[in-house]
């Protein structure tokens, strides 16, 4: 009986392990923006950022090349987050076991960005310092991102890594995962299966990253179920894409 229990408690545990995490790019081109990602519990959610006259605002294209004004990270993301914790008493959602991480791609200037963005952070450390909540939002850096040499002075920060880099093993703890275009090893678009050459050169980037006891993630992926399922058995941790909704249903 004891033995049965302990081997059902193993089980459920590599369950969780292996659950396929979603990414979800350009997050704020949605239709729905952040909801329909938190709607199918999408584990990273994406933001592209630039400082503009005092304000982060969300935006792929360079603000100044726009004729409306985007929304600000604020208005979008950071106090609709606020809105849940304050709905669910210190977490994100009904669901005990949810919570995720807003992955702020800088486009450009990250030294006006994130001190900004420190202070905005500060200011519902509840929300967003997750070594004082479990279930706080993580806030990952992506995109232009500071030298490596400073990511231990931003304490509410994590970091996405990159395989050509280096990290010490304190610096190490600050990266949340490892990153790469699935073009630098690829130009497979998703129909039939990777070559076996391709193949052979995914498999070693992402196990260098497991190495490190990080989870890896491309971007630029094939979008496609295809695209998903044989990345996923490659061993990526992390789908990018842009249709969350069918990524969950297909992977989950």
């Amino acid at each position: 009986m004891q033995y049965r229990f302990l081997l059902l408690l193993l089980l459920s545990s590599v369950s969780v392990t292996l659950a396929q995490k979603i990414h979800s790019h350009n997050d704020y081109a949605k239709i729905r923006p952040f909801t329909e990602a938190y709607e199918q519990k999408a584990d990273f959610i994406e933001a592209d950022v630039w400082l503009r006259n005092g304000k982060l605002v969300v935006s792929h294209e360079k603000p100044d090349s726009l004729a409306i004004v985007p929304p600000t990270l604020d208005s979008l993301y950071l106090k609709p987050i606020v809105r849940l914790f304050e709905q669910y008493k210190g977490k994100p959602s009904a669901d005990r076991d949810y919570t995720f991480a807003l992955v702020i791609d800088i486009k450009e200037n990250p030294a006006g960005v994130l001190p900004l963005l420190m202070t905005m952070l500060q200011a519902n450390l509840v929300c967003f310092n997750r070594s004082a909540n479990a279930k706080a939002i993580q806030v990952v850096i992506s995109g232009e991102r500071p030298r490596i040499n400073t990511f231990l002075d931003y304490p509410l920060l994590q970091f996405d890594g990159r395989p050509s880099e280096v990290y010490d093993q304190e610096t190490l703890q600050r990266v949340a995962m490892i990153s790469d275009n699935f073009q630098s090893y690829s130009r497979w678009n998703g129909v039939g299966d990777i070559a076996d050459l391709d193949r052979d050169k995914l498999k070693r980037v992402i196990k260098r990253a497991h190495s490190d006891n990080k989870p890896f993630r491309f971007w630029a992926i094939p979008d496609t179920p295809n695209g998903w399922k044989q990345l996923k058995k490659l061993g990526v941790d992390i789908i990018n894409t842009d249709k969350v909704a069918e990524a969950a249903k297909d992977l989950r």
